[in-house]
């Protein structure tokens, strides 16, 4: 029997987090993939090693891939080793490639991912997000207002 299916991720163990991509964009939606990765991909990113700050989500006819992502080479891998930025496939059912795929066309949004984790189950996730680029005057909305949140907080910790 297949699990249900939740908004909010599992994550056991975050590796990398691109913490601009919610600066940048207007997330409207986000996925949970599996990526395919070699062994040591895997080896490298369980030493909490790798990056997404650059990285990007293409949608083509074989799939959907990650550009740009850069997981360092293992140190004990010798021969076997991978490239750091190969383009990496992402695992999504048909029906969420389609979506996407709709999206990215017709919409002009942009799939940036948020964050390479693993599950509770030890799977290498990626959640990606489906999103649309901020303008300049977004931008400082979004600053303005957690430079208020911050503020705030300091006025309620001072008072209390």
């Amino acid at each position: 029997m297949a699990r249900p299916k939740n908004a909010t991720f599992e994550k056991a163990k975050v590796v990398a987090e691109n913490r601009r991509a919610r600066y940048d964009y207007h997330i409207e939606d986000t996925y949970e993939a599996g990526i395919a990765l070699t062994g040591t991909e895997v080896k490298s990113l369980r030493f909490g090693e790798g990056s997404i700050a650059e990285s990007y989500a293409e949608v083509s006819e074989s799939g959907i891939w990650l550009i740009n992502a850069n997981i360092p080479e293992f140190s004990h891998g010798n021969r076997f080793n991978h490239q750091p930025k190969r383009p990496r496939k992402l695992l999504l059912n048909m029906r969420e490639i389609n979506k996407l795929h709709g999206a990215v066309a017709r919409q002009g949004m942009t799939l940036v991912p948020l964050s390479v984790y693993f599950n509770g189950r030890g799977r290498a996730k990626v959640e990606l997000a489906l999103a649309k680029g901020k303008k300049a005057p977004d931008k400082r909305a979004t600053e303005k207002e957690r430079d208020w949140k911050r503020e705030q907080g300091r006025l309620l910790r001072d008072r209390g």
